[in-house]
């Protein structure tokens, strides 16, 4: 073991019968990808909060969500499912803890599988409408699901941060740890990218996901980068050959 985690403090009013089922993770990360979907699928479930993670080296600070404060890394319970997630990003430096402490979740809470949602920068960024999708798993079941799902799997490269490590020691203890990996814009929120993950989530655990609000805080954000980067063409020159009239063209979104 290289460590045993974070603190994970339940609330005093959690019910502990309530774990287990299937374990969804996603952090800030790449294009936010991760805690975009995961707190998507908190909203549209209507999770429980059951506890925080604690350590006197995280920035002291509070997350207000609709008039109620909260610590910035938190779990949630529902029924046959649970999510991981942190608003704020760390350092690189506190993957492998955190990592950890998702393991120790997953493995004390009884989950039968674990989905963690990340984002990843895509090779042809700002040439197509929508980014692709890949699927790694540390199981032979787990890549027998992305088949029958119809997501396409990565046969070659390299997963970093949280994700590569629990995929890792998945593969080391006989774990079923999924990693779902959207290709993003890393210079906004990227919600569609979001949307796209969370669509997979729904065909892997074979339950429905709406997406609507998810698509409709896609086009908000894209169309807020699109207004901000069409008023900086009347202060900076265009770049030569481009046309602001063909949103097609906008190197700012997928």
């Amino acid at each position: 073991m290289v460590g045993d985690g974070y603190s994970l403090v339940l609330h005093g009013d959690a019910d502990v019968s309530k774990l287990g089922g299937i374990a969804i993770c996603g952090f800030s990360s790449t294009g936010m990808v991760g805690v975009i979907a995961a707190s998507h699928i908190i909203r549209a479930w209507g999770l429980e909060q059951l506890g925080t993670v604690l350590d006197e080296n995280f920035p002291a600070m509070a997350l207000v969500q609709d008039a109620v404060p909260k610590h910035p890394v938190r779990v949630y319970q529902g029924d046959n499912v649970g999510v991981f997630t942190s608003e704020i990003q760390f350092p690189a430096a506190y993957d492998v803890k955190f990592a950890e402490t998702v393991l120790k979740w997953f493995s004390e809470g009884g989950f039968e599988r674990l989905i963690f949602i990340d984002g990843i920068v895509g090779a042809n960024l700002g040439e197509k409408q929508e980014g692709d999708l890949w699927g790694v798993s540390s199981h032979p079941v787990g890549r027998k699901r992305l088949v029958d799902a119809g997501v396409p799997r990565m046969q070659q490269g390299i997963v970093s941060g949280i994700a590569g490590y629990l995929l890792s020691e998945g593969d080391r203890r006989g774990l079923d740890i999924t990693a779902l990996l959207a290709e993003c814009n890393p210079m906004y929120p990227d919600a569609r990218a979001a949307a796209i993950a969370t669509e997979a989530v729904s065909d892997l655990i074979d339950r429905e996901i709406p997406l609507n609000d998810l698509l409709d805080d896609a086009r908000k954000i894209e169309e807020n980068i699109r207004d901000m980067f069409e008023k900086s063409q009347s202060m900076l020159p265009a770049p030569e050959g481009y046309d602001v009239t063909r949103s097609n063209d906008d190197p700012m979104v997928n």
